[in-house]
């Protein structure tokens, strides 16, 4: 059974960087497309990015595209979401979702395995 684990969280100023990380343990990572969402308080989880099982293309929300990068290792069995020019509107709990197929990519339901989340707030 596959597992996934979110770390790299943490404050951040206006304007500043975090990378996050998502570590896919019990199976390899090859076997899986993933995407990143994120949920704000209040509001709905809303997609950020996603990267395909085979071939690696990514695809991305507006709200973040050439600001956000995700990226991934699959000897290393971890994906990466780059975020730059963060800004308070970024601010939210990010979890990273797994799935067996690249069919689907910013809804959800298309997810059958998540992480925890990892909180990021951008402020000044």
């Amino acid at each position: 059974q596959v597992q996934l684990v979110e770390s790299g969280g943490g404050l951040v100023q206006p304007g500043g960087s975090l990378r996050l990380v998502c570590t896919v343990n019990g199976r390899a990572l090859s076997n899986y497309a993933v995407g990143w969402f994120r949920q704000a308080a209040n509001k709905e989880r809303e997609f950020v990015a996603h990267i395909r099982r085979f071939g690696g293309a990514t695809s991305y929300a507006d709200s973040v595209k050439g600001r956000f990068a995700i990226s991934k290792i699959n000897t290393q069995n971890t994906v990466y979401l780059q975020m730059n020019s963060l800004r308070s509107e970024d601010t939210a709990v990010y979890y990273c979702a797994a799935k067996s197929t690249d069919f689907g990519t910013n809804t959800p339901d298309d997810y059958n395995t998540w992480g925890q989340g990892t909180q990021v707030t951008v402020a000044a």
